[in-house]
C-alpha cells in the first residue's frame, strides 16, 4: 500500500511543477465557474420569468369581462415551463423545444419560443452549461495530465528500476490511477455546490447526488481509460494520440453518428403531411359549432328521446352546449392519437440515439444527466400531456356552461338580436373553472429510474477500462 501511496504523490508533484497542467487546469476553472454562474442566473431568473407569466396569464382569463362562454373557449390561455433547478447543470433539451404553449379549444398547439438562437450565436455548437463543460472539456484536462503518467516512466528509463525495487506493474498503474483519480474526484466539487443550491431551491436532494454521482463515475472511467492507454502505449506522444483521437471519437464522431442513425432507422413523418391527415379525420368528427351538422344527427335524437320532447327548444339543456361537449371529446381523441403517434417517433428515436451510449461514454453521460436533471425529452413530453389535461379540463367546464346556462333559443338568435346577445353572457365568476397551473419536476425516483440504463453504461465502460488497467499493469511486468 505504501509504495502505491508513494506513486501516486510522487505523480501529484509531478503535475505541481508543470506549466502545461497549471495552464490547462486554471482555464478550466474559469469556464466552469463562469458557465455555472451564468447558468445558474439564468435558471434563476427564467424560473421567476415565467412564474410571473403564469400567474399574470391566470389572471388576465379570470378577469375577462362577462361574455359567451364559447369566446372564452377561443379566448384560450397560456402556459409556461419553468425549468426545474438542476437544469442550472443541465439545460438539455429546455432551450430548443419551447417552453410556452397557447391552450384553446379545437386545437392542441405546439410549444412555442425556443431559443434557436442560441446555437446560432455559437457557431453550431451546444450552449455551454455545467454538464457540457463536464462533457466535453473536463476529460480534456484529465488526458493532458494523465497522458505520459505511465509512459513517462518507460522513456525516462526508470520503468525497469521501479520494477527491480519490488514496485510491480499493479502497484504503478494503481498509483498512477489514484493519483488521476484523486484529481478527477476534486473536480466534481463544483457539480456538488450546484446540486446543494438546487436542493436549497426545491429540487430533490436525490436528484442531486445522482448527478455529483453520475459525473463522478463519468471522470473515473476516463481515468481509468487514460491510465490503460498510458500503459500500454511505448511514447508519450502515442499516448496522447490515442486519447485524442479516443476523445474525438466519443465526444464528437459517435454523437453525430447517433443522430443519423436514429433519424434513418426510427424515420418521423413530416408534420405538413401528419397535419392534412389529422385535418381529415377531424372532418369526419364534425364541427362542433354546427350543432345541426349530420355528425351530431343521432346525438340530438337521443337527446330528444332521452328527454322525451320533439324539437331542440323543448330541452333542459342547450343543444348547442351539448354539440360543443361532445364534438371536443371526439377532437380530443383524435388529436391525442396523433401527439402520442408524434411523441412515440420521438421517444423511439431517442432510444436509438441512446443506445449508442455503449459506443461513446460521453452519449451515455448526456442521456442520464438529462434525465437526473428533469431536462430530458420524456420531461418535455409530460409538459405537452399536463398542459393537455388542463386545456381539455378547462374548454369542457365551459361546454358545460355553455350547455346548462344558456338558453338555447337565446343562443340561437344572438347575432341578430341584441337583448338575446346580452343573456348569452355568462357572470366572468364562471371563468374560475381554469385552474393555476403549475409545472412540478418530476419525482427523484422516476429521474433516477430514467437514468439507469445510462448509468449502467457508464459502469460497464469504468469496468472495461479498468480491466484494460489490469492488462497493461501485467505487459509492464512482461520483458519487451
Amino acid at each position: 500500500m505504501r509504495p502505491t501511496l508513494r506513486i501516486a504523490r510522487e505523480e501529484w508533484r509531478h503535475w505541481s511543477r508543470s506549466r502545461l497542467a497549471w495552464a490547462a487546469a486554471a482555464l478550466l476553472l474559469l469556464v466552469l465557474v463562469s458557465t455555472a454562474v451564468l447558468t445558474l442566473v439564468q435558471v434563476t431568473t427564467e424560473t421567476a420569468a415565467r412564474s410571473a407569466l403564469q400567474r399574470q396569464a391566470h389572471e388576465t382569463f379570470i378577469s375577462q369581462p362577462a361574455r359567451h362562454p364559447h369566446r372564452m373557449v377561443h379566448y384560450g390561455h397560456y402556459v409556461f415551463r419553468s425549468p426545474p433547478p438542476l437544469a442550472a447543470f443541465d439545460r438539455g433539451l429546455d432551450p430548443v423545444t419551447g417552453q410556452t404553449l397557447f391552450l384553446e379549444g379545437h386545437r392542441q398547439n405546439t410549444a412555442a419560443f425556443a431559443d434557436a438562437a442560441t446555437g446560432a450565436r455559437l457557431g453550431g455548437l451546444p450552449a455551454l452549461s455545467p454538464a457540457v463543460v463536464y462533457q466535453l472539456f473536463v476529460p480534456l484536462l484529465l488526458i493532458v495530465l494523465g497522458y505520459g503518467a505511465v509512459a513517462r516512466e518507460r522513456e525516462s528509463a526508470t520503468l525497469v528500476p521501479l520494477l527491480m525495487q519490488r514496485v510491480s506493474g499493479g502497484m504503478l498503474i494503481t498509483g498512477k490511477l489514484w493519483a488521476l483519480m484523486s484529481a478527477a474526484l476534486l473536480l466534481t466539487l463544483p457539480v456538488a455546490a450546484i446540486g446543494l443550491w438546487a436542493t436549497i431551491a426545491g429540487d430533490s436532494g436525490w436528484a442531486a447526488f445522482g448527478v455529483t454521482a453520475l459525473c463522478a463515475v463519468y471522470l473515473l472511467a476516463w481515468c481509468a481509460i487514460i491510465i490503460a492507454v498510458s500503459g500500454a502505449c511505448r511514447s508519450r506522444h502515442a499516448s496522447l494520440a490515442v486519447l485524442a483521437a479516443l476523445w474525438i471519437a466519443a465526444a464528437w464522431v459517435v454523437p453525430a453518428v447517433a443522430v443519423d442513425a436514429a433519424a434513418r432507422v426510427q424515420p418521423v413523418g413530416g408534420k405538413i403531411d401528419a397535419d392534412l391527415r389529422m385535418l381529415a379525420d377531424l372532418r369526419e368528427v364534425g364541427d362542433g359549432h354546427d350543432a345541426a351538422a349530420p355528425a351530431f344527427a343521432r346525438l340530438r335524437e337521443e337527446l330528444l328521446a332521452q328527454h322525451g320532447v320533439d324539437r331542440p327548444e323543448d330541452l333542459p339543456v342547450n343543444l348547442r352546449g351539448v354539440v360543443a361537449q361532445h364534438a371536443e371529446a371526439q377532437q380530443k381523441r383524435v388529436l391525442d392519437r396523433y401527439a402520442e403517434g408524434r411523441m412515440a417517433g420521438e421517444k423511439a428515436q431517442a432510444r436509438v440515439a441512446r443506445s449508442f451510449g455503449w459506443l461513446s461514454p460521453v452519449v451515455a453521460f448526456a442521456t442520464a444527466s438529462r434525465a437526473l436533471a428533469g431536462t430530458d425529452l420524456e420531461d418535455h413530453h409530460r409538459f405537452l400531456r399536463e398542459a393537455e389535461a388542463l386545456r381539455f379540463r378547462f374548454v369542457q367546464a365551459l361546454n358545460r356552461v355553455h350547455a346548462e346556462q344558456l338558453a338555447y333559443t337565446d343562443d340561437i338568435a344572438r347575432s341578430r338580436d341584441a337583448e338575446a346577445e346580452r343573456r348569452t353572457r355568462v357572470d366572468p365568476a364562471a371563468w374560475r373553472v381554469l385552474e393555476e397551473f403549475r409545472f412540478r419536476p418530476t419525482s427523484a425516483s422516476a429521474r433516477l429510474q430514467a437514468a439507469a440504463p445510462a448509468l449502467f453504461m457508464l459502469f460497464a465502460w469504468l469496468s472495461v477500462a479498468l480491466a484494460a488497467c489490469v492488462r497493461s499493469a501485467r505487459r509492464l511486468e512482461t520483458p519487451p
